[in-house]
């Protein structure tokens, strides 16, 4: 169980972070799909002073990955999709054959397709352009791969835009619909999404940055909206609904859930990625899950399977804000 002295503590970190200025998000922990404890911290907006609250939707960054990496699975239990298929095999018209013609399903969920990034200057210049996976491999779409594909372990978020592309000729869907239809009406996620930023969507929190003027808005490093790599947006209650489904077998059967979430490339002696997932060991807990981090917002969400516990954290600060109240729990949970 979740002991009153493990949530003391964690009472105390956060009231003592958010007054020293250091956390402002939402945090909840459950063990066996009942929660714990859920409250949220700070401000949402603090120009105009609104606290943020448990409904409060954070941007999660790369936390979308595993929705990615569900998607993707989802079609290979399907029989529409072959992990160890090439690019080529279900984007004929891939701008770079060379790039298409060597880089495997698997490759580019685990990392290992030398996919290369997104945020360029490229990112930058055309920031406002890029808006559907379509756009982003017109944009990047011409690069080689960056090492021999299979070699080596890389964070590529271009990897996982042109996995949302795939989802997208393979389903007849567009990625956001598929997610939608697929992963977030089954888990029960309705508030979580990918719209565009100049949409106004209730309850959605600013994202603040530290530079040496203060705490400022990140609004002009954002993408125009959530992509398959990162940038949409949830909530702390919406993302442990993801952990419940996914444990519950709602969006996969066991046998491929395991697929999903269990490591296969090392990265760290203590961290193996899966499918869109890292599978880690930290002080004795093993958990899978995966973290998010831009200027303006760091999230986490830890599935620990063998224990039954689920923690999210999410803030709308620069990492490490969420993501040292993760590790604070996770410590924690290996002494009960």
């Amino acid at each position: 169980m979740v002991t009153s002295t493990l949530i003391s503590a964690l009472e105390q970190a956060l009231e003592t972070a958010t007054v020293e200025d250091r956390f402002s998000g939402a945090v909840l922990v459950a063990r066996d799909g009942r929660r714990a404890f859920a409250q949220a911290y700070g401000l949402a907006d603090r120009e105009r002073e609104i606290p943020a609250a448990i409904d409060t939707k954070f941007r999660i960054g790369s936390i979308s990955k595993m929705l990615t990496g569900t998607a993707v699975v989802q079609l290979v239990q399907a029989g529409k999709l072959r992990l160890e298929a090439q690019v080529e095999d279900y984007l004929p018209d891939y701008p770079n054959p060379a790039f298409a013609s060597r880089v495997s399903i698997h490759q580019l969920l685990t990392h290992t397709a030398g996919a290369g990034d997104i945020f360029t200057p490229v990112f930058t210049a055309r920031r406002g352009d890029l808006r559907e996976p379509e756009d982003y491999l017109a944009a990047f779409g011409d690069r080689d791969p960056e090492f021999t594909p299979g070699d080596r372990y890389s964070y590529s978020n271009y990897g996982f835009v042109v996995l949302g592309r795939i989802v997208e000729v393979v389903s007849g869907q567009c990625y956001d619909d598929f997610v939608e239809e697929h992963i977030l009406q089954p888990a029960g996620m309705s508030a979580t999404g990918a719209l565009p930023e100049a949409v106004n969507v209730p309850a959605r929190s600013v994202g603040y940055t530290h530079t040496p003027r203060g705490w400022v808005s990140n609004i002009d490093t954002l993408p125009y909206r959530g992509t398959p790599a990162g940038g949409g947006y949830s909530t702390v209650e919406d993302l442990f609904s993801f952990a419940q489904a996914l444990t519950s077998n709602r969006l996969l059967d066991p046998a491929h859930t395991r697929l999903l979430t269990a490591g296969k490339v090392e990265v760290a002696p203590d961290f193996r990625y899966a499918y869109g997932f890292g599978e880690i060991f930290q002080d004795g807990v093993r958990y899978v899950g995966h973290s998010g981090g831009a200027p303006g917002m760091n999230g986490d969400l830890r599935i620990v399977p063998e224990s039954g516990y689920v923690v999210v954290v999410l803030a709308n600060r620069d990492p490490p804000a969420a993501t040292n109240i993760a590790d604070f729990l996770v410590q924690r949970l290996s002494d009960l």
